[in-house]
């Protein structure tokens, strides 16, 4: 099978690999797309400390069931499926209280990390993924569409921490993939007004296709005046980060009603240090909430959300390439000029 792997910053090899065979409780799909990830083009540009070169890159993707491992049970040869990146064990110490999404063993077997990838001609999902994160798509669904599973659920479990707030204001800074999702979550969970900052005009003109309120442009508008005109002058009920810079840690509280909640989504830099106005956040009675990866429960919302259509995962893809092209498709995506690629294998 043809295969994109990982060598080093920068460096990615189109390889001719064996087809991998399918263990006990695990599926081989045949993938019928990969769509590239903001995490993909880090990796890409830097590395990941999970990832050992040489590795198959790549962790959303949608496909046909090749080959069944024995005790699988719940599909057939020829089903069209979309698997999660991840499963939780179900026996450590913050599986047992609820949090599977901090699961101590977690990174044992993480697509595209730890585990083969998806962006190969075929991708062998492990058990756990099998068990507890993968479901047959209908028919009616396009698989490119599905295959934004993942970062999908990654903002529904975010959205799952915070409370409801109808008729309310949501500000989301980042308008890329991850805050698109966040902007069409916060319409979900009641928002009236949903405003969307971003430096890229072109980002800002597709949060307006998905039906956000205000687009804004943070380079040339203040972002706190629109944000006090929004809402009479409080401040927006949710702020949600997604960006994964200090600067847009450190202003999100700025943005925030009293008694709102900040959602510190975007990660940044491991060892990165941010700073707090401890007024604010006390006498303002703020909520500070960080968000990390998904759950079962999360993946298999995320599943109906885009089968119902009530997420739109078409504006989010902005071209289609070849899958030997990765590396210029990770380059594009890096360069703010497309917001997710679909990778098509060779069929």
């Amino acid at each position: 099978m043809l295969a994109v792997r990982f060598y080093e910053p920068g460096q990615l090899r189109v390889e001719q690999m064996p087809i991998p065979e399918a263990g006990p409780g695990e599926l081989v799909v045949k993938s019928s797309v990969a769509l590239t990830c903001g995490t993909d083009v880090k990796m890409f540009r830097r590395g990941h400390p999970l990832a050992k070169p040489p590795q198959i890159m790549g962790h959303e993707f949608a496909g046909t069931v090749t080959a069944i491992g024995a005790g699988v049970e719940n599909f057939q040869l020829g089903m069209r499926v979309v698997a999660a990146n991840s499963a939780p064990c179900n026996t450590c110490f913050f599986c047992l209280m609820h949090q599977p999404n901090l699961c101590d063993h977690l990174d044992d077997m993480i697509v595209g990390f730890t585990w083969p990838g998806a962006y190969a001609q075929y991708v062998r999902i492990p058990e756990r993924i099998v068990r507890q994160n993968t479901f047959q798509v209908p028919t009616k669904v396009p698989l490119e569409s599905i295959a934004s599973l993942e970062p999908l659920a990654c903002v529904v479990h975010g959205w799952n921490l915070l409370s409801p707030i109808p008729g309310g204001t949501a500000i989301i800074l980042g308008g890329g993939p991850i805050g698109l999702l966040h902007a069409q979550l916060a319409r979900l969970h009641g928002a009236k007004i949903v405003a969307l900052s971003d430096i890229v005009p072109d980002r800002l003109r597709e949060a307006k296709k998905i039906g956000v309120d205000a687009a804004i442009n943070s380079a040339t508008e203040d972002l706190h005046d629109r944000t006090l005109g929004l809402t009479e002058n409080r401040g927006a009920d949710i702020v949600v980060e997604a960006v994964g810079r200090v600067e847009t840690w450190e202003s999100a509280i700025g943005l925030v009603r009293k008694g709102g909640t900040v959602l510190l989504f975007g990660g940044c830099p491991s060892g990165t240090n941010v700073s707090f106005s401890a007024d604010k956040i006390h006498y303002g009675q703020i909520r500070m909430q960080g968000a990390f990866h998904h759950t079962p429960a999360a993946v298999e919302r995320a599943f109906r959300l885009i089968v119902s259509k009530q997420v739109s995962i078409e504006p989010l893809i902005s071209y289609e390439m070849p899958l030997e092209r990765a590396s210029e498709a990770l380059e594009l995506m890096g360069s703010g000029k497309a917001l997710k690629i679909a990778l098509r294998p060779p069929s």
